[in-house]
């Protein structure tokens, strides 16, 4: 199997366990403790491991029932570039909204730089607008 091909899916496994099935755990097994993300998916979060753990944590609470599905994953050298849609039932309290009960689906993608066997950097674009009028608030 190529370099590429192992990037991807070590990439898959890291976004299956943390966001589809809700292991916080994935954070300490993927990520290197130097971890950058260039665009932390909640405000006010602290960059890096943490911060990713707190945005997983917020959507697993709020939808339990979150899982996220790759439409593609693109691959070069050490960076995956995965594009994907995620869905889940509106349950508990997301951005200040109560729940629903209704689906929501957010998409987006993200880039992820890989060394070694560690993802070290992530850049990502969410359709938070999409979320946002989906919850009501735009």
């Amino acid at each position: 199997m190529s370099n590429t091909e192992q990037n991807k899916q070590l990439v898959d496994r890291f976004i299956q366990e943390l966001f589809s099935q809700g292991d916080l755990g994935a954070i300490d097994r993927y990520l290197a403790p130097t971890f950058v993300d260039h665009d932390p998916p909640i405000p006010d979060a602290p960059n890096g491991q943490e911060g990713l753990r707190r945005a997983a944590a917020m959507f697993r609470e709020a939808l339990p029932d979150w899982t996220s599905t790759v439409v593609r994953f693109v691959a070069e050298g050490d960076l995956v570039v995965e594009q994907f849609t995620a869905t889940g039932t509106h349950k508990g309290t997301l951005m200040g909204v109560p729940g629903t009960g209704e689906k929501l689906t957010l998409r987006g993608m993200n880039v992820f730089r890989i060394e070694g066997d560690r993802i070290v950097e992530r850049w990502g674009q969410l359709d938070d607008l999409g979320l946002l009028r989906q919850l009501g608030l735009a």
